[in-house]
């Protein structure tokens, strides 16, 4: 791979501390018993790991390249993709929230391969967090990397630690948007990419 190659596809990747899983292991087992789940019934006896695994799944982001290709058309115009899944947790509860973001840009000088959109979204996803922050880290991150004319970012989502605990408001959802740049600032722009994404619900 050339320097001009590396340059334009980052491997994207997240540091963090190394997931100890005996340690997890054991504190699922002290945390259910705590609870009064009777680990010995052949229903619940590999409970414990199957709870680390999701919890590992869930707060792992994978690793991706973010693949851009120089804007030779000039192209600039609202890109939008629309409906992309998300699947996170809340930061109080460790209870997922799940829904959709629609995150689009105003190109500048490099335009990004349009499943990259999907990725971003899932390589933040991936950890406790509220919505708030998710939804600005994802536009912080394209912005940085893109130095698009603008970057828009609401996701549409709904909170198990509201609907199923709690207020118990089943069917309630929270909506959050981050805007930067053409997208915050210019009146028209912002009114057309809040109106697509208005669209969608």
């Amino acid at each position: 791979m050339t320097i001009l190659e590396e340059k334009w596809r980052p491997r994207i990747v997240t540091e963090g501390p190394a997931v100890d899983r005996a340690a997890a292991h054991g504190a699922a087992v002290d945390l259910l018993t705590a609870l009064g789940l009777d680990l010995t019934v052949e229903h619940l006896a590999d409970t414990p790991r199957r709870m680390v695994d999701a919890l590992v799944e869930l707060t792992s982001p994978p690793e991706f390249e973010l693949t851009t290709f120089p804007n030779d058309d000039e192209y600039d115009e609202l890109v939008l993709v629309e409906d992309i899944p998300v699947q996170s947790l809340c930061e109080h509860h460790l209870l997922p929230f799940v829904g959709v973001a629609h995150v689009g840009y105003l190109p500048g000088a490099r335009i990004l391969g349009l499943s990259k959109f999907a990725r971003m979204v899932d390589h933040h996803a991936r950890r406790p967090q509220t919505q708030e922050r998710l939804t600005k880290r994802i536009a912080d991150h394209l912005r940085r990397e893109l130095d698009p004319r603008g970057v828009g970012v609401v996701i549409d989502a709904q909170h198990t630690c509201m609907s199923l605990r709690g207020a118990r408001a089943t069917g309630s959802r929270t909506l959050t948007s981050a805007l930067f740049g053409q997208l915050r600032d210019d009146a028209r722009s912002r009114a057309e990419f809040l109106d697509l994404t208005r669209g969608r619900r």
